[in-house]
């Protein structure tokens, strides 16, 4: 043991972070919020889940509230990175709306069960309760400006003031990824008719055949 703790001890906190067994306990962690909540899961739920020790686990996790926080940023980061479109031609908005949506309606479907742990926690964490409001909010006011880039540049000519809009647009895709989510099959259809509706209220034509 002490050969390993010594080993840990000179590895820098990004190689803790990126490492593949991190990331299997997260995965894990995340399946067994989901199917048992916060309150009932535990560190050998997780770790059995991953197939990671429980000594294994602690490297990079000080307890269960931990990860839960941790897995709480990264869906975060999830919904942000879902408006990052790279290789999209940031001036066909259609294809911008397209990629983002669908990135964005996949993410919640996805990170569904989890959001709901988040909410409640929010309600009596106030970490919890920040990460919950940048979860929430964070996206609408980035997809504000971008709406406001593009009216400014003659692209677009919302049907909304673009923070409202927005504001629109981000509940439909939780009420269509929410539907994805119980039907998966359904995802090709979400993305396509919350992408017209979106174009529709952002005043924007498609540059191409939809």
């Amino acid at each position: 043991m002490a050969r390993t703790h010594k080993a840990w001890a000179v590895r820098t906190a990004r190689d803790r972070t990126t490492a593949p067994a991190r990331a299997r306990l997260l995965d894990a962690a995340e399946a067994v919020f989901a199917r048992l909540g916060l309150g009932p899961a535990t560190v050998a739920d997780i770790t059995t889940e991953a197939e990671v020790s429980r000594a294994g686990f602690y490297v990079y996790f000080a307890s269960k509230e931990e990860i839960f926080r941790v897995l709480a940023v990264r869906v975060r980061d999830a919904f942000l990175a879902a408006q990052e479109v790279p290789g999209v031609d940031m001036d066909d908005p259609y294809a911008v709306a397209q990629a983002s949506i669908g990135a964005f309606i996949a993410a919640y479907a996805r990170h569904r069960p989890l959001l709901g742990l988040l909410e409640q926690q929010a309600r009596t964490v106030p970490a919890m309760a920040q990460l919950w409001d940048e979860i929430r909010e964070r996206p609408v006011h980035r997809h504000a400006r971008y709406i406001r880039r593009l009216t400014d540049r003659g692209l677009a000519t919302p049907a909304a003031e673009p923070l409202t809009l927005a504001r629109a647009v981000g509940g439909m895709c939780v009420e269509f990824a929410l539907r994805v989510a119980a039907h998966p099959d359904t995802y090709d259809e979400a993305v396509h008719d919350v992408t017209a509706m979106y174009l529709h209220l952002l005043g924007a034509a498609p540059t191409r055949q939809q």
